[in-house]
Formats: structure tokens, C-alpha cells, sequence
């Protein structure tokens, strides 16, 4: 067998040292506990030592940051996995489109069935073609979390309100370049969006930050 062959396989050890800097948390244990899962099937060797190919360090990549950026249960990232086995192969380190059931949300965010009706009613969360995106598993995590300190979603409809008028003032801003019509004005909208939505969002998170220190006294 070539050097090159042999290269292609990796050990465990290897792919740890692959992915600790981007996820420091990882472990032998988690590895092999994702294998016990079902979410990775690496090779053996005639004398049982695992054998890991470069696919198998991009799945590994893509579960983590599924788990790390959008918390999803396993289940749903095997789910997601098992989709995309028949659809083109995914970009490497991408984490998948979230599409959840309702049951799947309520599990992922850590909220109960009444919480996600109060969600729906105040236009906090909605669903599209029966699924939940990645923007309503954050919201429902979000306001889960702040249960924990007696604001619910009725306490939020001032923040809804305020976010709908910063969208207000993306798509004013973006609109003359959508008028223009011409090859790659959208894309060039998009991104002037997403830039003017980054400068409102440090631009609230100061405001806060000064209106809360106000609150203190300090």
C-alpha cells in the first residue's frame, strides 16, 4: 500500500487534533460516542482500530456545529444527515438548513407546548410549510431562558415592535439599490443589509448597555 493510500486513514487521536481548535470541547469519548450513535461509521482495521477518511472528519465538523450553533438534538442532526445523503454533498463545516417540527422545537429550545402557543400568539415565532427555521429555535430558546427571570413572550411584544422598526430602516436603506434592477443588485441589497443590520445591532446592544447602568446607578 502507498504512503498516500496509508495517509488517506486517520486515528482517532489524529482527528481530535483536527477539530479541537475549532471545537475545544471535543473529546475521544465524544467521538466515539457519536459513532455509538449511529452519526459516524469509520473504517477498522483488521485488528479493530478505527480508520477515519477526510468525509468522515467533514461529518464530524458539520454535527458539532450543528450541535454547537444551533443545538439540535441528534436525533434531528441524523435526520438532517440521512436528507441530504440523496441531495448534493453539503459545504464542508456548513451547518445544515434547520427545518423543525413542532415537537422538534420544543425539545431543541427546552420549552413546553404552552410557552411555543404564547410565542405564535404574540408573532414571535411562526411557522413555514409546518417547519421552524434556525431564527425561531433561537427566539424560543431565548425567551425560555428569560422565563427563568419572569419576562415571557408578553413582556416582549416592546422588543418585537423595535425590530420591526429597525427592519423598517434596512429596507429603506436597501430599497434604491432594488429599484436599480441591474446584475447583482440583489446580491448587492443583501449585503448592504446584512452590514446595516450588524452596525443597528451593536449600535442596540450599547444603548442597552448605557440604559442599564442608568438603572444601577452607575
Amino acid at each position: 500500500m502507498s504512503a498516500q493510500a496509508v495517509r488517506a486513514f486517520m486515528s482517532i487521536g489524529e482527528v481530535l487534533a483536527l477539530l479541537q481548535g475549532e471545537f475545544p470541547d471535543v473529546t475521544i469519548s465524544k467521538i466515539r460516542f457519536l459513532e455509538g450513535e449511529g452519526l459516524i461509521e469509520p473504517q477498522r482495521s483488521p485488528s479493530g482500530y478505527r480508520k477515519f477518511t477526510h468525509n468522515d472528519v467533514e461529518r464530524l465538523r458539520y454535527i458539532l456545529t450543528a450541535q454547537r450553533d444551533h443545538y439540535l438534538p441528534l436525533r434531528v442532526i441524523k435526520d438532517h444527515l440521512d436528507e441530504q445523503a440523496t441531495r448534493p454533498r453539503a459545504v464542508p463545516g456548513e451547518a445544515p438548513a434547520v427545518r423543525l417540527s413542532r415537537e422538534e422545537l420544543i425539545e431543541a429550545a427546552g420549552i413546553d407546548e404552552d410557552t411555543l402557543s404564547e410565542l405564535e400568539s404574540f408573532g414571535l415565532v411562526a411557522e413555514v410549510a409546518r417547519q421552524y427555521d434556525a431564527d425561531a429555535l433561537q427566539v424560543a430558546r431565548s425567551v425560555g431562558a428569560l422565563a427563568r427571570f419572569g419576562l415571557h413572550a408578553r413582556h416582549l411584544r416592546a422588543v418585537k415592535a423595535a425590530v420591526e422598526r429597525e427592519a423598517g430602516l434596512v429596507e429603506q436603506a436597501v430599497a434604491p439599490l432594488l429599484r436599480r434592477r441591474a446584475p447583482g443588485a440583489v446580491d448587492q441589497a443583501g449585503e448592504t443589509a446584512r452590514e446595516i443590520s450588524g452596525l443597528l445591532q451593536e449600535l442596540h446592544t450599547a444603548l442597552l448597555r448605557g440604559s442599564v447602568r442608568g438603572v444601577l446607578g452607575r
